[in-house]
């Protein structure tokens, strides 16, 4: 991306709609206000203005015009907004009409969010934060979002820095002090402390995965052998039809993913391919996959037609550490079989067909997410780029606590320094540009 170049785009999505938003932020943001509009309106007030084209004089519009003078602005530079009717062609024609002018280029993904980044306008991980907000579906992940684009994530790495500093100044007060006899120790003595409260604050945020759960959602996985309903009871709590249902053994070969909201809670429903001695090279691969989702998901659901027999073992053949539930189907087929003692052990008795049990079943799962992710909605580390910059920074400190009256007072502060280092990606202070383009790319353009 070239910043000395005007960017323009459509910031309120495609398609018709009342009212379209196109955005101009750099330094002709303003020439192009006058072109269009024939003169520059106040500033911060909506102006209506008619809208002509610059080189054919075309009527364009009648619209709503902004005039957003940097610095303060949401980019840091000059913007324009221009707030016309919805159609296509009216969209079409505003933009043509500004790229017509020398200086402006279309927006790229996130171009206008990596310019607030890079005018200090916000931290890296308030970038991040507000892409999760853009993409929120449910109503936990909206009020994480909103908490970390607006600085949460933040707040809280530059309390961590501060213990950092503190500490590192307490050894290089030490390293200044050289000569003084007691004042090395005692600097030492009184850095440790901050050290260690921090180290423990950061092993916290590392092992509290809530957050994490409420972005990406919790992932159930539907399991159990060939013809158990398995695909049934997928398109039963989705409430549409996802996945094929056939009596045929066999039918699931590949992984079907629905996503519910549970609450305000998002989870993801698996359905896989029933585990048995594979009849075929395609059916393999299917149980292969299967099998290595079950390992990773946070909730089984075995499911056992209740007309099979023998009845299925306590706990099934599988290598997950996931909680696990058991689930009698088809129920409505088969009551005598049901009612074996065997049975007694199923945690619920379902059927995927008629909706039997479903309701309990479905408050369950909502239970099971909100117990997982509550008091989720200020967690520090909610995405794998945060922890594994907290986890540098986690370990350097580990180093220098294991070795605190080993290490010089150097080795000693560079340590610290390093682990300051580690921080400072999760919010951009430090070695930003080889971030930039992979968290900006997550954006739609026009933002």
């Amino acid at each position: 991306m070239a910043e000395d170049n005007t960017i323009a785009a459509i910031s309120s999505g495609t398609g018709t709609a009342a009212v379209a938003v196109i955005r101009v932020s750099g330094t002709e943001a303003g020439r192009a206000v006058e072109a269009l509009a024939g003169r520059l309106p106040a500033p911060r007030r909506a102006t209506l203005a008619t809208l002509r084209h610059p080189v054919s004089g075309v009527l364009l519009d009648r619209a709503l015009v902004i005039w957003l003078p940097g610095p303060n602005s949401v980019t840091g530079e000059d913007m324009a907004e221009f707030q016309v009717h919805g159609g296509r062609a009216v969209v079409a024609g505003v933009i043509e009409a500004l790229l017509a002018l020398p200086g402006i280029v279309p927006a790229e993904r996130g171009e206008f969010t990596r310019r607030a980044f890079l005018n200090g306008r916000m931290d890296l991980a308030e970038a991040e934060g507000l892409a999760d907000l853009l993409a929120a579906e449910t109503e936990a992940q909206r009020r994480l979002a909103f908490a970390h684009a607006f600085g949460h994530l933040g707040e809280q790495v530059g309390r961590w820095r501060q213990r950092l500093v503190r500490a590192m100044a307490l050894i290089e007060a030490g390293i200044d002090f050289a000569e003084e006899d007691d004042v090395p120790a005692e600097a030492r003595a009184l850095a440790r402390p901050e050290a260690e409260a921090l180290h423990a604050e950061l092993q916290a945020a590392l092992a509290d995965r809530r957050g994490a759960l409420v972005r990406e959602g919790a992932t159930i996985a539907i399991a159990g052998r060939p013809n158990a309903g398995k695909s049934s009871l997928l398109n039963a709590l989705a409430a549409r039809d996802v996945a094929i249902i056939s009596d045929e053994p066999g039918t699931t070969r590949d992984i079907l993913e629905v996503g519910l909201d549970l609450d305000g809670h998002k989870a993801t429903l698996i359905d896989t391919a029933g585990l048995r001695e594979a009849e075929g090279a395609v059916e393999a691969e299917g149980i292969r996959r299967a099998r290595a989702r079950i390992e990773t998901a946070d909730l089984v659901l075995w499911v056992h037609d209740v007309t099979e027999a023998p009845p299925p073992a306590a706990r099934p053949d599988i290598d997950s550490s996931a909680e696990l539930w058991l689930l009698a189907n088809k129920v409505d087929a088969a009551v005598d079989a049901f009612d074996r003692p065997s049975w007694a052990r199923r945690d619920f008795a379902v059927s995927a067909k008629r909706g039997e049990g479903l309701d309990v079943l479905t408050d369950r799962l909502r239970d099971f997410v909100a117990a997982r992710a509550g008091g989720a909605e200020h967690p520090a580390l909610i995405r794998e780029r945060h922890r594994t910059n907290a986890a540098e920074a986690e370990a350097r400190l580990a180093v220098a606590l294991a070795l605190w009256d080993e290490l010089s007072d150097e080795l000693l502060a560079e340590e610290l320094r390093l682990a300051g280092r580690s921080l400072g990606r999760i919010t951009g202070a430090i070695d930003t540009d080889d971030l930039l383009d992979v968290v900006f790319r997550e954006f739609c353009i026009g933002k």
